[in-house]
């Protein structure tokens, strides 16, 4: 019996705070908001329940929840696109590495034929011959135009 009586008077409480709340405007054109109702003359009244039942969305939603196939794809995408970005940097790593040492041997041809040693270019024949200093004069010059056009 006690526990009846204290299950009332609980619901009965619960329903008294509940309390009602009153929107409206009076002459000054203010929006007033109280938990009294108007006292005279008003425009626009509204009473606001407490408890507002969820409102549906006012518009849909921009993007639906991805499916697990969606999600999949794009992560499989986005590790194709990892691996190709990786791939194309490993190329460039390797061309720039191909680069500096043909610069590299092209510098130390450079300093050999400027060392005046003896050089030998080969007949087309399966042998070689010697340069002479006018051939090894052009050799040094294109020698040095390749190496400021592609060695800087």
């Amino acid at each position: 019996m006690k526990r009846f009586a204290l299950a009332a008077v609980t619901l009965a409480t619960a329903l008294a705070a509940q309390a009602q709340v009153y929107q409206w405007q009076d002459e000054q054109n203010r929006t007033v908001i109280s938990d009294r109702p108007p006292s005279g003359p008003v425009r626009q009244l509204r009473r606001i329940d407490t408890v507002a039942p969820p409102s549906p969305p006012s518009e849909p939603a921009a993007t639906p929840a991805k499916t697990l196939a969606d999600r999949d794809m794009e992560f499989r995408k986005r590790q194709q696109e990892a691996r190709d970005a990786a791939e194309k940097s490993e190329n460039e790593q390797r061309a720039n590495a191909r680069r500096r040492e043909d610069c590299e041997a092209a510098r130390k041809q450079l300093r050999s034929l400027e060392s005046g040693e003896r050089i030998f270019l080969p007949d087309g024949k399966g042998g070689r011959y010697p340069i002479d200093d006018s051939e090894r004069a052009q050799v040094t010059a294109r020698m040095r135009d390749d190496l400021q056009r592609d060695c800087k």
